[in-house]
């Protein structure tokens, strides 16, 4: 990995301030489906399907096919799903908002009502290789919010696919992917029900399909290639370098950043890298082109600049560091707060915002899938108290029948 000075600002701008450029062709082709899935709904699913998902048979997986995997699944990874499962119900129980009623006057009540979505749509990457984490990452906590219909899509459905949605509560597990699926679920067909929102990861044609729906469907969040940046003074080099492998091994695109105003740690990190990328696959690739260590001339600086990039995964020594990092997915803590244990097991979700979007927000959450309200009540006596604030403040506004409709009950 190159090793660039904090001082050599062109070059730090370059490796901090990417963000994904709006592909017009994918744009077009993503166009294309979409409109073609809303006019001919399961006949163009269908076709999508057999022609980018190499769909095969039949396009839902039955429960009993989800049992029969789980029976015949390897035991260990049987038992790494629950535990899994059982970590991220755990986390996400604490997330869900609260309902609560209060009185800001004397005849005046608001209270705040939480109620679950009523469906979900769940996409799960298939790429490489299917993730059942990205299932468990985003049904569980649906669940949890009490979602009653929750449908996963997933290009290449295999038997820890399956076992995981059994696990997370799947009412509807479908075998395509892409654009077509997320067009499926945004609008609905005949078989495929239209859903209230729509979350998970995916390739640059989901990203544009979810992109494009989201004027008529929720969705979480726009997620692009993955990101990690370690801000360390005192690491192991050859941990370090390990996890900036880990997370260029998501995708070619991906970035891997470590900020350090160490010389030493810098350069121990380098000869890691260097020793331990022969044994991995895409990775160099990612870590050539999107990778960097940042040598800066102090820990501030390194905060500073984490900060500026507003990263998916932050990796740092202390909790006193962590405490600074607020611009990041998720933070991880200590030597041995290894970045892939939050990808599959500690219950945190996976599901982050990237290029600079934690700048804005954390990651997916029990609280994406409830919506919150209020409902108010005001007696006679209190809009009488409130009535010459009101209607002073739609006056001022000029809006007279605003004012005129308080002004009528008063009377």
């Amino acid at each position: 990995m190159r090793i660039i000075e904090s001082t050599n600002t062109r070059a730090v701008a370059t490796l901090l301030n990417r963000r994904p450029a709006r592909d017009r062709e994918i744009d077009r082709r993503v166009s294309r489906i979409i409109g073609r899935v809303r006019r001919d709904g399961d006949k163009a699913v269908r076709r999508f399907a057999k022609q980018f998902d190499a769909l095969a048979g039949p396009i839902e997986v039955t429960r009993d096919e989800m049992a029969r995997a789980a029976a015949l699944l390897d035991p260990r990874v049987w038992s790494a799903i629950r535990v899994a499962a059982r970590h991220i119900a755990r986390v996400a129980s604490r997330q869900i908002p609260r309902g609560w009623t209060m009185s800001p006057v004397a005849g005046i009540s608001v209270t705040q009502r939480v109620v679950p979505l009523e469906r979900v749509g769940c996409y799960v990457p298939g790429g490489r290789y299917p993730l059942p984490s990205s299932l468990l990452m985003t049904a569980l906590p649906a669940s949890v919010a009490g979602v009653p219909e929750i449908i996963a899509v997933c290009p290449r459905v295999d038997t820890v696919i399956m076992a995981a949605a059994l696990a997370a509560g799947v009412t509807r597990l479908l075998r395509i992917g892409g654009a077509h699926a997320v067009a499926a679920l945004a609008y609905g067909t005949e078989t495929i029900p239209r859903v209230d929102k729509i979350v998970g990861p995916g390739n640059a044609y989901v990203a544009a399909a979810k992109a494009q729906v989201a004027v008529d469907c929720a969705i979480d969040f726009f997620a692009g290639p993955s990101e990690i940046a370690i801000v360390s003074s005192m690491g192991k080099p050859a941990w370090v370098a390990a996890d900036l492998i880990a997370q260029a091994e998501h995708d070619p695109d991906a970035r891997a950043v470590l900020f350090t105003p160490s010389r030493r740690l810098a350069r121990g990190v380098g000869i890691e890298v260097r020793r331990l990328l022969p044994q991995q696959g895409p990775a160099p690739r990612a870590l050539e082109s999107n990778g960097g260590i940042v040598l800066t001339r102090s820990i501030d600086e390194a905060i500073a600049l984490c900060q500026r990039m507003a990263p998916e995964h932050v990796v740092c020594d202390t909790a006193a560091v962590a405490r600074r990092l607020t611009r990041a997915g998720t933070v991880f803590v200590g030597q041995h707060s290894a970045q892939a244990a939050g990808d599959y097991a500690t219950g945190s979700n996976h599901v982050l915002p990237t290029s600079g979007a934690a700048a804005g927000r954390g990651g997916l959450t029990a609280a994406d899938f409830v919506r919150v309200s209020t409902v108010q009540r005001i007696t006679k006596q209190g809009l009488a108290r409130i009535a010459p604030s009101v209607v002073a403040l739609a006056e001022a506004e000029g809006l007279t029948a605003h004012a005129n409709s308080i002004i009528m009950r008063i009377r």
